[in-house]
């Protein structure tokens, strides 16, 4: 199965330059004109996109075109139950 890669117009997306603190995860550019007109062509209020590395190592923004079907998750199912007990901090995993 092949799936096509839409990449997001106007957009540029590199790792990090060395020395950075940890918490800076990708350098993004954008080119603006492009990214408007870009923008302008699709619909919808959101437009979702994820940052990929390529085999050869070069970082790109690809529109996550995935919608929810009864068979994955879109069947109307419920949000799972609420656990109302009170926020504690130490139970945070990480």
């Amino acid at each position: 199965m092949s799936i096509e890669t839409e990449f997001v117009g106007g957009l540029i997306v590199k790792p990090p330059r060395e020395g950075v603190p940890g918490f800076i995860k990708a350098k993004l550019s954008f080119k603006r004109e492009e990214m408007i007109a870009w923008l302008q062509s699709r619909e919808g209020d959101w437009i979702n996109a994820d940052v990929k590395e390529s085999k050869g190592g070069k970082w790109y923004a690809a529109v996550d075109n995935w919608k929810p079907t009864e068979s994955r998750g879109g069947g109307g199912q419920s949000a799972p139950k609420r656990d109302d007990e009170p926020f504690h901090e130490d139970k945070i995993p990480f």
